[in-house]
């Protein structure tokens, strides 16, 4: 059946870019199609360390850049368009967009996700600034410093507990007066001295000018409000998969990630997952771009082995 393309990525993120180079070396015809900007999280990343490859750090703007030409390089179209469905067909795939519609004989989902915001004051102003969502990739901005760390779920302790190796002191602002997390990382947390639990608040306002200072904290039983001194604040009140476009149409776990097999194979047949929209992902850079070359060759064997 004649497609448009060999291959579909949905999303222009690090996980869809590491796939586009290996499917057009490949020589396979592919579209990428986001719908913002090109390196999709790690464009609003700031230095990154922890990316193999460069010792003294990569700034994300850069490397967003890097993948693209790369991708572009080797043949990949690449389209800033929004998908708004997908439809899964034997031998052609259709993705509909905000612009069109397009065939494939495989598709890549590569769209990601999102932190769930505090939508505070402060917040969207000082991200990067002291503001993150990662304490693996920030954690030695704050080296010898105190933090806040908001949520109380395994992201917040598991996170919080990497950042007490590297920082004076870590204050768990949560707005229960009990951890939502599983008890072994409760004992952990609990256990571990530069750990301290800001009970029953949350937080009103991250306070700076051009780099975080103090957040605005409000105790939730007397009401009152203050400011509370800290040189970051890590932020884990949920993550959120954007794997809307994609119910009722690839299997989806409860917290609405993508599922998969170790290939990367949806259970529509010549539809693939990577990177932090896929169940089981641990979001980090250099996970994603092994994700998106396995959906690559995976795509690329379906094609080759005469399944589309």
């Amino acid at each position: 059946m004649a497609t448009d393309y060999d291959v579909i990525i949905l999303g222009g993120g690090a996980a869809g870019l590491s796939a586009a180079i290996y499917t057009t070396r490949a020589m396979l015809k592919t579209l990428v199609l986001e719908k913002l900007g090109a390196g999709g999280q790690v464009l609003t990343t700031g230095l990154i360390e922890n990316y193999p490859g460069f010792p003294d750090g990569v700034q994300g703007p850069d490397l967003s850049r890097y993948l693209e030409q790369q991708a572009t390089k080797f043949g990949a179209e690449l389209q800033y368009e929004e998908a708004t469905k997908l439809v899964p067909g034997r031998g052609s795939h259709t993705v509909e967009t905000t612009d069109g519609k397009y065939t494939a004989k495989t598709v890549i989902i590569a769209t990601g996700g999102s932190h769930r915001k505090l939508g505070v004051p402060g917040e969207e102003e000082l991200a990067g600034k002291g503001v993150s969502y990662c304490a693996v990739c920030d954690g030695n901005f704050f080296r010898g410093q105190e933090v806040v760390v908001v949520g109380g779920g395994d992201a917040a302790m598991d996170e919080g507990l990497y950042l007490t190796g590297i920082v004076k002191q870590v204050s768990v602002v949560h707005r229960r007066d009990q951890l939502r997390a599983s008890p072994i990382l409760q004992k952990r947390a609990f256990d571990t001295a530069n750990m301290k639990f800001v009970w029953s608040h949350v937080v009103e306002r991250i306070l700076g000018n051009g780099e975080v200072k103090a957040v605005q904290l409000r105790d939730l039983k007397s009401g009152k409000s203050y400011e509370y001194p800290a040189a970051g604040v890590f932020i884990y009140v949920g993550f959120v998969p954007n794997s809307e476009l994609f119910k009722g149409v690839v299997p989806l776990d409860d917290n609405g990630h993508v599922i998969s097999n170790i290939r990367m194979e949806t259970e529509a047949p010549g539809v693939f997952v990577c990177g932090d929209v896929r169940q089981h992902s641990d979001r980090q850079l250099a996970c994603a771009a092994g994700d998106g070359v396995t959906a690559a060759l995976s795509a690329y064997r379906y094609i080759t082995e005469g399944h589309a």
